[in-house]
């Protein structure tokens, strides 16, 4: 009989699997569940719900866009400066040799 319902708990997971519509509730949930904070998972969720509604992403894409933009940005002054540095010195040795 116990052999039975686990059987029938597995095989309802598997076919009932697509019925959730969003999981956007499971962040907050573990939120609540944790914590116990209804006020941090409230705004857990909107904010994510409002990401959501004005970029069309979910906020963990979102988040790393945003980083990996930063970070193309921030590659590129790296490598400007460097650049600007090395010409510097090549005409310092330049104007010392003559």
């Amino acid at each position: 009989m116990r052999f039975l319902k686990i059987l029938l708990m597995f095989s309802s997971l598997i076919f009932l699997n697509g019925c959730l519509q969003s999981t956007a509730l499971l962040g907050p949930g573990v939120t609540i569940a944790t914590t116990g904070n209804v006020v941090q998972a409230g705004f857990q969720y909107g904010l994510n719900k409002k990401i959501k509604n004005e970029t069309g992403k979910d906020a963990i894409i979102f988040v790393k866009e945003v980083v990996e933009k930063d970070h193309k940005k921030r590659a590129f002054k790296r490598d400007f400066k460097k650049m600007v540095e090395n010409r510097v010195l090549n005409a310092r040795q330049k104007m010392s040799i003559n």
